[in-house]
């Protein structure tokens, strides 16, 4: 009698076990394959071929720069906050990274543009999300450690990327200096933002007038023959390792950028080296030219890389 009782109570055990076994594996099953909620992925169905459909968003992206940033690169961002449909095709944009695979890019020019545009609407897309603000301190996470409300990881043939993994992990990766010249943070201490889109077809002369209008610009670089100074912007002390390392490789490598009456410096031997403040301000058309902002205590986390 017992033993009867034993045994249906083990064969009720067994079967419970196999049925919590079952759900189990069909739980993790499901999870395993369900789709995962990313902060763009998807924008609908479309029977156009992914390279077709990724030349159709980034005409879109190209109407939107020359929409709302102007020649001197910077953003109306309250107009374009009070646009939705605007923002919904921001978000379509950045969604359709999710469709396309850098890998199939065969040409170097058309990895870099990819990328440069992936970074600087990525960019654009968490200043919206935070704005009104006055700092690009405050609106934009390069860390991909971060995940505040509105940070914006940009998924790309199955993969998640920070504003950081795409600048250190990839572009930097190219040993081509000028594209921190193309890359902007949302800050006037920043590169100006080009109002039309990165092309891989007239890469190279968007990237060279990017140079050019770099250390044409006062705030980033200027020579005070009197003193005997040479003022530069602290991305040529940040990334001092993607212009050759030391001050005087630095210089060399600068040189075919600086304005025509500029580029002796290279002669001089007395000239002294100095690093300019960096200015954090937002780059927003509604918000007048202000004095740089002190700069901070330490070198920035997403910056301190290499």
């Amino acid at each position: 009698m017992r033993l009867s009782i034993w045994f249906a109570r083990s064969r009720q055990t067994l079967i419970r076990g196999a049925v919590v076994l079952v759900a189990s594996l069909l739980i993790v099953v499901a999870v395993q394959f369900a789709p995962k909620l990313r902060a763009f992925v998807g924008w609908g169905h479309s029977s156009e071929p992914p390279v077709v459909r990724g030349e159709v968003m980034l005409k879109v992206w190209n109407e939107l720069l020359h929409r709302y940033v102007d020649a001197g690169g910077n953003v109306d961002y309250a107009r374009w906050q009070d646009s939705p449909d605007d923002v919904k095709r921001l978000d379509d944009y950045l969604a359709s990274f999710s469709h396309q695979d850098p890998h199939q890019l065969t040409k170097k020019s058309q990895q870099l543009a990819f990328w440069i545009n992936a970074y600087n609407a990525v960019t654009i897309r968490q200043i919206l999300s935070k704005y009104p603000t006055n700092n690009v301190q405050n609106s934009v996470s390069h860390d991909s450690g971060k995940n505040a409300e509105g940070d914006v990881r940009l998924t790309i043939s199955g993969a998640d990327y920070s504003l950081d993994e795409i600048e250190h992990s990839i572009l930097r990766q190219f040993s081509e200096p000028r594209v921190h010249f193309a890359l902007n943070c949302g800050s006037r201490g920043c590169p100006r933002l080009l109002d039309e889109a990165y092309d891989a077809e007239r890469l190279e002369d968007q990237l060279e007038q990017n140079a050019r209008d770099f250390f044409a610009d006062k705030s980033k670089f200027s020579v005070d023959e009197q003193r005997g100074e040479v003022k530069l912007s602290p991305i040529l002390n940040w990334y001092a390792s993607d212009f050759g390392g030391a001050t005087p490789d630095v210089l060399r490598r600068i040189a075919p950028w600086l304005p025509d009456d500029a580029r002796s410096i290279n002669e001089s031997k007395n000239m002294r080296v100095i690093y300019s403040d960096y200015d954090w301000t937002l780059n927003d058309q509604t918000q007048g030219t202000e004095p740089p902002l002190p700069p901070p205590d330490s070198l920035p986390p997403h910056l301190d890389q290499k």
